[in-house]
């Protein structure tokens, strides 16, 4: 196996991205726009498949996880009670000469700037939320903003929750959707962007408890990196300083990664205390409190632990993560290593030969048609000669390809080649289903 180059990994990960259909710059006939980035067909397969494996294993498995759906526009009491208006602020700093503007933190230099060289003025504040109006109205009652995050969708909605389910703490509430930040400097590919989606969990406990949780949802975070596939050897742990945490937390981990370009976070787990429901003035009839009398039940405000997963960042850790070359005589074979439950698409169907009608309507009624119907995931692929087609399936990250040849007219069996290994097996037609179940299980 080759070793892998940092310092070109990012342009191999842009141009497979663009090449296979996975990722596309947004607006890209105009001219794109920063921190906007649009995915195809397959790495919108890739993306769905992280967030179902991510539902299934924090919501449907779960009997304390309760899914909410909230709108992305909201009352500005929202913002301003969770004090996001005042606190959701990056320092900035602009250059006297080009105008350019930067993020204080993200500089080496402090004093020049990277573009031009010219002196860079005085940082100040500036506030990421995205503003707009609701309505005909142009007064400042009207303003509302893009959700910079998932979270408040959730705290606003615990009353209606707890009226409509009655959960026992501890209990959380789970959500994936879109988050917008009006990032100073966009950069790094789908790392740092303006339009985002994230994984989020909300989950609520007794304050004296929130140290067991918190090692228990760190735990879980581990666990589900590893189940998708990212390479854990570049996962680290860092505990963020008072002076860096976000004003709404106690503590906080961040997980990072080793990208290209750096160690950068990848997820992040928050202790929230009860800042949120205090501020949205929220409670808990806490009726499981054995110390009060019977028939007595206590008013309290539950303290939070935050899980969050963006999920852009976790397709670009997959992608890192997947990517392998290898040396083939004097080519060299590049192709996503996914697991087969992650894989935006789980085996590809192909004819030897594209012009033999008899290998086509086989390959399509007898294999193609059923494993469809099955898996899903299942591609037809007849273009280009077969050794093309391994190739276009290796860098979508296929792990199996079935071909149907003349061998499949005599006895019914079809060539079953593997991703990883190049290896070919020769695979009944009727055992292709339990085969491949057997296989991505």
């Amino acid at each position: 196996m080759k070793e892998k180059k940092e310092d070109n990994l990012m342009e191999k990960i842009v141009s497979l991205c663009k090449r296979r259909g996975f990722i596309f710059s947004g607006s890209e006939i105009y001219g794109g726009l920063g921190g906007t980035y649009d995915y195809g067909h397959f790495g919108l397969a890739l993306k769905n498949n992280l967030k179902l494996y991510w539902w299934k294993k924090f919501v449907d498995n779960r009997r304390d996880m309760y899914g909410i759906d909230a709108a992305i526009l909201m009352r500005q009491e929202v913002w301003q009670n969770a004090g996001h208006v005042a606190n959701f602020v990056d320092p900035m700093v602009e250059c006297e000469k080009c105008k350019e503007k930067f993020r204080t933190d993200q500089l080496e230099n402090k004093n020049k700037c990277s573009v031009c060289g010219g002196n860079l003025i005085e940082a100040k504040k500036f506030n990421m939320m995205f503003e707009t109006r609701v309505g005909a109205s142009d007064d400042s009652s009207a303003i509302s903003y893009l959700r910079p995050e998932t979270a408040q969708g959730m705290f606003v909605n615990f009353k209606n929750t707890v009226d409509a389910f009655h959960p026992k703490l501890p209990f959380g509430m789970a959500q994936i959707g879109k988050a917008f930040r009006n990032e100073i400097t966009p950069r790094d590919f789908i790392f740092r962007v303006r339009e985002f989606e994230q994984m989020e969990i909300e989950y609520f406990v007794r304050a004296e408890t929130w140290e067991k949780y918190f090692e228990y949802w760190k735990d879980e975070m581990l666990s589900w990196m590893e189940e998708v596939g990212i390479d854990m050897s570049k996962v680290h742990e860092l505990e963020v300083e008072d002076v860096d945490r976000a004003h709404y937390s106690k503590r906080t981990v961040d997980f990072e990664f080793d990208y290209p370009f750096g160690r950068k976070e990848l997820f992040g787990l928050a202790y929230r205390t009860d800042f949120d429901l205090k501020n949205h003035k929220l409670n808990y009839i806490d009726e499981e409190n054995t110390d009060l009398p019977v028939g007595k039940a206590e008013k309290m405000i539950p303290h939070v632990i935050e899980p969050t997963f963006g999920v852009d960042r976790a397709v670009l850790a997959l992608l890192l993560s997947s990517y392998c070359e290898e040396e083939k005589g004097e080519e060299i074979r590049s192709y996503l290593k996914f697991k087969p439950n992650i894989a935006p698409v789980i085996c590809a169907v192909s004819p030897l030969l594209k012009n033999k009608i008899e290998l086509i309507e086989y390959a399509n009624i007898k294999v193609f048609a059923p494993l469809k119907a099955e898996f899903g995931r299942v591609m037809w692929d007849d273009n280009g000669n077969i050794g093309k087609r391994y190739r276009r399936q290796d860098e979508i990250g296929t792990p199996f390809c079935i071909v149907v040849d003349f061998e499949t007219l005599e006895n019914d069996t079809v060539t079953v080649r593997d991703r990883d290994t190049g290896e070919q097996e020769r695979v009944k037609v009727e055992d292709l289903k339990k085969y491949i179940q057997e296989k991505i299980s």
